[in-house]
Formats: C-alpha cells, sequence, structure tokens
C-alpha cells in the first residue's frame, strides 16, 4: 500500500531540498548535512531572494530552507513570489537568526509554512524537513510565541485549540489522541471542523491560518 501526505499525494520516496542563505558557510554545511541524510536530496542553492525563487520555478523542489534577510531580494520578498506564482507550491522552511515578532509575522504573513532557528539541532531540522514534506507544519517556540497574540476572529471550541495546537508542534492523529484522552477518530472529526471554520483544506494550511488569526 502506498504511504499517503495529510493532502492525499502519494508521499515522495525523496525529498527534494533548495537551501537560499546568502553565507557560503551556512550553505555548505546544509548542503554537507541534508544531503548525507538518506531520502533527502539537495537540488540546489541560492545566495539571494531573487535567486532562489528562478531555480526554485526551474527545480520544482518539495521543500526550500529559506534565510529572511539576503542581498537581492530578502527571503520575505521570495515568499511572497513563490507563493504568488504559478506552478507546484514548495513548501518553505525559514532558517534564519532573526527571532523578532516582526520578522515572524512577515515571513509567515508571506506564505511560509514553517520557522526555525539556526541554532536549531541536527536532529531537528532533517526532522522538520522531512515534516513539511508531507505536510506537517513546524514552528519554533519562539516563533509560536510570537503569533499567539493576535487576537482571534474565527470561533473554535477549546478542544479543536487543543487539537490545532498539536498539531502546530508536528504531532500525527495518534500522537494527539493520545495526548488528550480521545480516539483517533475524534482527532480527524475535530480537524474537519477546524478546516471548516478555518476554510481550509490540509493540516498545514489551517495552522498557517490560524497563526494568522491568534488562534494557536
Amino acid at each position: 500500500m502506498t504511504d499517503m501526505t495529510d493532502q492525499g499525494r502519494p508521499a515522495a520516496s525523496v525529498v527534494r531540498v533548495l537551501i537560499a542563505d546568502d553565507h557560503p558557510v551556512v550553505r555548505d554545511g546544509l548542503v554537507g548535512m541534508l544531503g548525507a541524510e538518506p531520502g533527502i536530496e539537495v537540488l540546489a542553492v541560492a545566495s539571494g531572494g531573487r535567486e532562489a525563487v528562478t531555480l526554485a520555478r526551474h527545480a520544482e523542489p518539495d521543500v526550500v530552507l529559506m534565510d529572511l534577510r539576503m542581498p537581492d531580494g530578502s527571503g520575505v520578498d521570495a515568499i511572497r513570489t513563490l507563493r504568488s506564482g504559478p506552478g507546484p507550491q514548495p513548501r518553505i522552511l525559514v532558517l534564519t537568526t532573526y527571532d523578532t515578532d516582526r520578522d515572524v509575522r512577515g515571513a509567515m504573513d508571506a506564505g511560509a509554512d514553517g520557522f526555525l532557528l539556526k541554532d536549531t539541532r541536527r536532529a531537528d531540522l532533517v526532522r522538520a524537513v522531512r515534516d513539511l514534506a508531507e505536510g506537517r507544519p513546524v514552528l519554533a517556540p519562539v516563533a509560536l510565541a510570537a503569533l499567539t497574540h493576535r487576537s482571534a476572529e474565527v470561533p473554535l471550541s477549546a478542544r479543536e485549540v487543543d487539537v490545532l495546537r498539536l498539531v502546530a508542534e508536528g504531532r500525527t492523529n495518534r500522537a494527539i489522541a493520545g495526548r488528550l484522552g480521545i480516539g483517533e477518530a475524534t482527532v480527524k472529526t475535530h480537524l474537519m471542523h477546524v478546516y471548516d471554520k478555518l476554510g481550509v483544506t490540509d493540516r498545514a494550511s489551517a495552522v498557517r491560518a490560524a497563526w494568522e488569526r491568534g488562534l494557536v
């Protein structure tokens, strides 16, 4: 039986990655780190925002690791351009040293799917890349804290918010069920209600919409 992602697509056997960072040492380190992982292929590297957009549209990676502040177009501008353009939409993971509320919100508003800091442990970064490729959102605690101060606009129940917060942590339905002491079917029901209320169709989009509304 073929494994499926949360969006109903067959799970890719190899996660194809594009790295965008203006520091050569950081780029080389990420290439070496991710390229050595089974099931991950680094397709290309970019040193600026515009180059990242061009390469992403040509190579069609599954995941883009995007720094925020680069010459030749910022990471936020690159994310916004990729999100507004035609063709397949990669998952975008911001990987940066900048952790202010403005940086986090700017990246997420532009359409990023995840936000991590560059001091993230290797194992956590690798897991984040794989999670994003499978449609599970990734958010560093500092980023989650920055996004919890927005005023809520959509009436979710307390239990729906609990489920959504655990989804934002990258937990599976089974793990959420165990954590909350409910059945997996109940978790799925809560998620369907969340999708309907937020006007989305998958986990990553639900978390992004919730971030934008200050629900998680």
